[in-house]
């Protein structure tokens, strides 16, 4: 009898979870691709991560901020970059993928997650990233003057970003650690009435004289929670560049700025650290 060479198949991913210290973490694998996660933290969506293809970013508020970490410099040129708040470092390692050689800072409050990202996904070990277990704005305060050209800023306590982090007082620290032309980009959640959101831009607008911002319309109109991405700098954006990506992404995005944003943004007033809150809680039917 021939012997038969029939492969077995391999068994799908299970999740995996841990305890953080923000609260309850799962991995659960993707069925697509067959090394890629989405980390979610008390049941909120947080990160998805390729680890065969880093360069690969799912949700569609990340491939937003994908798009800044590409327009922040020429092709391929390294870059310094700040990324306040961890997640699964998905982009960190995709600037690592499409930039080598840059080098990289993680700010990430969470130790137990930072710890359980290193040991399930773990990252490439040519990539220069530094991830420091302190609070965003602390972490931010060890930067030098002028360090870096690009910080992003994905802070969330669970689903919500704490309130130090959303005033003008924060936001001169991150332009005082950028360099001239770097650019700042945000993650930024909200839903009607989008108090919170137009409070951010004329915040942001407070610290510099270039702003834009790239949503699903859907948000923009007041519609439906989601996520908004916030770009700012004290030089002329890549405006026509990161409209025509974003209209031309999976999920198709609208980008504001000029007129339409200032129009959009109504004479909401700017966010102090004596009037600062966290940003709204996200209704239950946010993640389903």
């Amino acid at each position: 009898m021939a012997k038969t060479n029939k492969r077995r198949e391999r068994a799908a991913p299970e999740p995996v979870v841990a305890q953080v210290d923000g609260g309850f973490a799962e991995l659960i694998p993707d069925r697509d691709r067959p090394r890629a996660w989405t980390l979610l933290i008390d049941g909120a969506p947080q990160s998805h991560v390729d680890l065969d293809d880093p360069s690969h970013l799912d949700f569609a508020y990340q491939r937003r901020l994908g798009h800044i970490i590409d327009l922040t410099a020429p092709p391929g040129q390294p870059v310094h970059v700040l990324h306040l708040g961890g997640g699964a470092f998905t982009l960190a390692r995709y600037a690592a993928a499409t930039r080598p050689r840059s080098t990289q800072q993680i700010v990430e409050l969470d130790a137990a997650l930072v710890q359980f990202v290193r040991r399930e996904l773990p990252l490439d070990a040519q990539a220069r990233v530094r991830v420091r277990s302190l609070d965003a704005r602390a972490g931010l305060g060890k930067v030098p003057d002028g360090w870096a050209d690009l910080v992003v800023a994905d802070v969330f306590g669970g689903a919500r970003t704490p309130g130090h982090l959303t005033s003008a007082e924060f936001l001169a620290d991150v332009r005082r650690a950028l360099k001239p032309g770097g650019f700042y980009a945000a993650n930024l959640a909200d839903g009607p009435p989008l108090t919170y959101l137009r409070g951010q831009i004329a915040t942001a607008g407070s610290v510099w004289p270039e702003l834009a911002l790239a949503a699903d319309p859907a948000v923009l109109r007041g519609r439906r929670f989601g996520n908004a991405v916030l770009l700012a700098s004290d030089r002329t954006l890549p405006l026509a560049e990161w409209t025509r990506r974003i209209a031309t992404d999976p999920h198709p995005g609208r980008v504001e700025h000029g007129r339409g944003l200032a129009d959009f943004t109504g004479g909401a007033a700017v966010v102090t650290d004596a009037s600062a809150r966290p940003s709204p809680q996200p209704p239950p039917s946010a993640f389903h």
